[in-house]
């Protein structure tokens, strides 16, 4: 087992981190916080881009999930919802509409 107790994260790795899982987790702040770090840290645009690109996918994804099973449960033979994109077998996850993998 490898002792974290010494281990620090780049600030730039932490704060994109943090900024993903605020979006993920519809935190109120929204990771503006965050947003506002990774400038002054000199993090592209684009990195930071696909990092929300990402984390809203996961986010809406996980949404979808929770309302197809609720669908399925309240009215199995009306369900209308829109399904979550397809897995593949072998993959973790269905990339997000801009073509960025999650995994």
């Amino acid at each position: 087992m490898t002792d974290t107790a010494n281990v620090v994260l780049h600030p730039s790795i932490l704060a994109l981190v943090s900024l993903s899982a605020n979006i993920a987790a519809n935190h109120p702040k929204k990771g503006l916080c965050q947003l506002e770090r990774l400038r002054s840290l000199g993090v592209s645009d684009a990195q930071i881009d696909i990092v929300v690109d990402i984390a809203r996918h996961l986010r809406d994804e996980a949404g979808q999930m929770i309302d197809s099973e609720f669908n399925e449960a309240f009215a199995p033979a009306a369900n209308t919802a829109a399904e979550p994109a397809a897995v593949t077998e072998g993959s973790c996850c269905a990339p997000t509409a801009k073509g960025n993998s999650c995994c």
